[in-house]
């Protein structure tokens, strides 16, 4: 066993503070389904904020990012932009503003304020809900094999299995782990409702931001003592047609990696990232866990500054914390283990490098925040899922009347089989980089087409809406079969072109949605597009109404904002390497977009929206 007594307190410790916390707001939670699935719309933005950033302060994906800043250097700062990253800029610019204007608990019930309560407005609610599932369980089953392959590093299966009454093959280990921990996260997340998994989020962003500075230090230390052996290119973010890293004569092993990745043409892949990006950014955030903290907000205002919070309190603790790790991988390389399965993993070095080189007391810190930061991911999107189970089954189809202690019933029965049907998906999983290209490539790419035309087209209706959701849903769950061996994320323009023709062709083969609902849209969530005709029958009615005019402004806060991001991800990069020049370069460009930001966004935004 890797882990002291006092490693092993602090872990302790803090499991029992997230029961802790799920057993005392236990009550607040079952008051009503608004203060469970929204904590009441009482929560300010700012805990908002730093609990949005400590979910995606995952441990699957920080493995990933370690992975890829291990591999692709500064080059790993575009990478994130698969998700896309930079969709955040959008919600905090305008989009987070016109979501939570529709003051409703999920987004499959938000499609009825768009296109009312037809028959297209109901097959868009009930494709809505079909895909915030499939993509609940593709969290969840992601989370739950990061979460194995990381606790399989400190807990060795021999130190376990004499304590077990089963032998298991070591392909399913790390699922045995995933099992136990996903416990705890059931727990508090079933229990305390949104309010619960907040203030557990604002806990575990603590702990990793501690933990982040000690790494990042630690690394620091490393590089001043140590020569870093890396390959021509990979101390820049720049690039041309091909990535142009050669690990040859350095770890040969790592290039075998890059094919795989089919990362190798970087400027074709870089060109379809922002083509998907910039689309899906569009389309506001998917049914997850994003859009709940979102509608959990107080008002429109503290929507977008909470948006707008994530990135500035996420990127440098995050990014300093994986170049450390990155950079200790690199220089003490011939330490690490990661070997499973008779074969090099690289997303083993992230645990590998804490089990070496993180120093006892902050290790049993560092696993904790990292434990932490699956539970938190794990159980806001078992929450999201919840809302959309209860609010928009149940209580939609099934017992629209049912009393608030009955559905404290419903919320846990639902919980417990989404978990039971994503640890099932995680043992098909083959890893985590292979759940993830899915969920980003896949899964996000099958949402674009129906959801941007939905904020900016006025005569986009309900079946339009679903024949576009369903055109690229079932591409999304079968193009993997279909072109196998492909990066998902070169299907995507098919899988766009697919969608967008069910757009057109069902929202010509029906009528508008009513007008009513497109002017009470309209004025309430006052998008700008294409809404002319809307807007003139507005005005007709109401002479005062005035057009949203923020177009050219809000595109150009989106702009200055994804270089801020993209800064604020770079800077404390350099500062793990030591790059003096660089590191002030960037933090220059950080600074000089803050107060860009603060006089055409932070200044501007509405005090009553």
């Amino acid at each position: 066993m890797k882990l002291a007594a006092i490693d092993i307190a602090i872990i302790l410790l803090y499991l029992i503070a997230t029961v802790v916390t799920g057993v005392v707001l236990k009550k607040r939670a079952e008051r009503s389904k608004k203060d469970y699935l929204l904590g009441g719309n009482t929560l300010p933005w700012y805990l908002l904020g730093l609990s949005n950033a400590s979910g995606m302060f995952d441990i699957s994906g920080t493995m990933w990012l370690v992975t890829l800043l291990f591999v692709y250097g500064l080059k790993s700062a575009w990478i994130p932009w698969l998700w896309p990253v930079f969709n955040q800029i959008f919600l905090m610019v305008f989009l987070s503003m016109w979501l939570r204007r529709s003051n409703v608990t999920t987004g499959a019930e938000w499609i009825n304020t768009r296109f009312g309560n037809r028959q297209g407005a109901q097959m868009s609610h009930a494709i809505v809900v079909v895909f915030a599932i499939i993509m609940g369980l593709g969290y969840l089953a992601y989370g739950f094999i990061g979460i194995g392959k990381f606790v399989e590093i400190f807990v060795p299966w021999e130190y376990v299995s004499a304590y077990i009454p089963f032998s298991l093959p070591e392909e399913y280990v790390a699922h045995f782990y995933g099992i136990i921990f996903t416990c705890f996260a059931v727990f508090y997340a079933l229990l305390g409702g949104m309010m619960s998994i907040v203030w557990a989020d604002v806990i575990q962003y603590t702990l990793m931001a501690v933990s982040s500075i000690v790494v990042g230090v630690i690394a620091m230390n490393a590089v001043a003592d140590n020569s870093l052996l890396v390959p021509d290119g990979w101390l820049t973010p720049f690039f041309g047609m091909r990535l142009g890293l050669d690990w040859t004569n350095i770890i040969p092993e790592v290039n075998q990696k890059i094919q795989s990745d089919g990362f190798s043409l970087f400027s074709v892949f870089f060109m379809m990232m922002m083509f998907k990006g910039v689309l899906v950014s569009l389309a506001g955030p998917a049914p997850n866990y994003d859009m709940q903290k979102i509608l959990s907000s107080r008002s429109p205002r503290e929507a977008a500054l909470m948006s707008g919070s994530v990135s500035l309190v996420l990127m440098p603790i995050r990014y300093f914390m994986i170049a450390g790790f990155g950079v200790l991988g690199l220089l003490f390389y011939d330490k690490l283990d990661l070997i499973v399965g008779g074969r090099i993993d690289f997303e083993q070095i992230l645990p590998s490098a804490i089990s070496e080189f993180v120093p006892v007391g902050f290790l049993g810190l560092m696993l904790a925040g990292l434990l932490a930061a699956f539970m938190s991911t794990f159980a806001g999107t078992l929450n999201a899922t919840q809302a959309y189970i209860v609010n928009d089954i149940y209580l939609k189809y099934i017992q629209p009347g049912a009393p608030e202690n009955k559905l404290k019933f419903i919320n846990y029965g639902a919980g417990l089989i989404m978990v039971a049907i994503s640890i099932v998906l995680g043992f098909y999983a083959r890893d985590v980089n292979d759940v993830l290209q899915w969920i980003v490539s896949g899964l996000y790419g099958s949402y674009v087409a129906a959801n941007v035309l939905k904020w900016y087209w006025w005569r986009f209706n309900g079946h339009g809406f679903f024949w576009g959701m369903l055109g690229g849903l079932i591409p999304a769950l079968s193009f993997r079969f279909i072109f196998e061996g492909v990066l998902d994320l070169y299907t995507f323009p098919l899988m766009l072109l697919l969608s967008a023709a069910g757009c057109i062709i069902g929202a010509y083969a029906a009528p508008p949605a009513d007008e009513e609902s497109l002017k009470h849209f309209y004025k309430n969530v006052r998008p700008w597009g294409f809404w002319k005709p809307i807007h003139d029958k507005v005005v007709a009615e109401d002479p005062g109404f005035r057009r949203n005019t923020n177009f050219r402004r809000d595109m150009f806060n989106v702009a200055t904002g994804v270089i801020w991001q993209t800064a604020l991800v770079i800077f404390p990069i350099y500062l793990v390497l030591l790059e003096v020049v660089p590191f002030f370069i960037s933090l220059a460009i950080a600074l000089i977009c803050t107060l860009i930001l603060k006089k055409t966004w932070f200044d501007r935004l509405p005090e009553d929206v």
